[in-house]
């Protein structure tokens, strides 16, 4: 695992802030699939509550007239929306590049066609399992593996770049290798191999995901023999376990830096995480333009720069290097956003974080995983 990183922030007050370069647009939090380790949140939002479709057109405007380059169009599924060709010719009609995060099931071939029709730049496609089997147990959903398949097909077959997305624990650890000989069968031009980040229903799940360390090291020699053997064939990124890091990574590219999410209700978020931070306040695209948010709002300047850090990152050599890591993992792992992210090997709680992921790989036997899924307040499913 590389630390060798460049300094992102040379000041400690940002005045006004960069230009953002990406905006995750999730559109819908509906979804076919019931991931294990589904980064959304535990309080899915419901049709009901989504930004209807002009209200992302003008989102889409916005954010090009800021500077974003590119959208990740995502979810949950985001084809679940019928508009979903309007909003991908939105977004290209604006001058974005489009990508599209999907789970390929459910998605027919006049959607598609009409998706590319209008613009649609890219697609990466979840990848939960290199077989049925593992497929099945971790989305949990009969047929998905074939359905995939049968999408990753009719995407490269009309010329349109494939990146697979696999993101891995405990259930799939073993299945590294073979997922990368998927990727060259299926034609697709890049693999993702990130291993589990714990927010969300991955959080809840935590214990059942976790890997031992022992893999995640196998796992590395694997990426790293694969990428020199394939170099030129297939480009591979990887995202290692935050838990067994001595470093942390930069919160989202830095908080407020250079990307920003939009959820299905039109809350616009430093991360996709970041609502788990309860004492923020977050602004929605319902009453304020994007650049007014980017710029002004409370929740959005909380942690940008590095005015606001504790020690020991305020005297921190890497403090303009990783800006204190994630804040959200912060919160979820120290009780308190603002503290340092305790994968850092400075933070007091370095080691029982480590001990904490040594403990929870090893049970054999870690009890029942919760699948993601909506629930209504007397715990229906609506």
């Amino acid at each position: 695992m590389s630390e060798t990183l460049e300094p992102l922030v040379l000041i400690d007050t940002i005045t006004k802030p960069p230009a953002p370069l990406g905006l995750l647009a999730e559109l819908t939090h509906r979804c076919p699939l019931r991931c294990t380790y589904c980064s959304n949140p535990l309080e899915l939002e419901t049709r009901s509550t989504e930004l209807d479709t002009l209200t992302w057109e003008r989102v889409f405007a916005q954010a090009a007239d800021m500077g974003v380059i590119h959208v990740h169009l995502s979810g949950g599924e985001p084809t679940a929306r019928k508009d979903i060709a309007q909003l991908v010719g939105a977004a290209a009609q604006a001058g974005l590049y489009t990508n599209l995060i999907t789970s390929g099931v459910g998605v027919s071939m006049d959607t598609l066609d009409a998706m590319l029709a209008v613009g649609l730049d890219h697609i990466q496609l979840s990848m939960q399992g290199a077989d049925a089997g593992v497929t099945e147990q971790v989305g949990g959903m009969k047929g998905a593996f074939e359905r995939k398949e049968a999408f990753a097909h009719a995407v490269v077959e009309r010329g349109v770049p494939l990146t697979l997305n696999a993101v891995i624990h405990r259930t799939n650890i073993h299945q590294v290798p073979q997922m990368v000989q998927k990727a060259l069968d299926l034609g697709a031009k890049r693999l993702e191999v990130a291993h589990t980040q714990y927010y969300g229903w991955a959080l809840k799940n935590r214990a059942q995901l976790m890997p031992e360390r022992k893999d995640v090291d196998r796992t590395i020699e694997e990426i790293e023999e694969a990428r020199e053997r394939l170099k030129g064939r297939l480009a591979i990124d990887a995202v290692f376990p935050d838990y067994y890091a001595r470093y942390p990574k930069l919160c989202n590219g830095g908080w407020g830096l250079r990307t920003f999410s939009v959820t299905p209700s039109g809350v616009m978020l430093p991360c996709h995480a970041a609502q788990t931070i309860k004492h923020l306040e977050f602004w929605s695209v319902r009453e304020h333009s994007l650049a007014e948010i980017w710029e002004n709002s409370p929740a959005f300047n909380a942690y940008r720069g590095t005015d606001w850090m504790p020690e020991p990152c305020r005297s921190c050599e890497r403090k303009h290097v990783d800006l204190g890591g994630c804040r959200c993992q912060a919160l979820a792992l120290t009780g308190d956003a603002g503290n340092t992210d305790p994968v850092c090997i400075k933070s007091p709680l370095h080691d029982a974080i480590g001990e904490l992921a040594r403990t929870e790989s090893e049970v054999a036997l870690p009890g029942p995983s919760t699948y993601r899924q909506f629930r209504s307040a007397d715990g229906r499913t609506p």
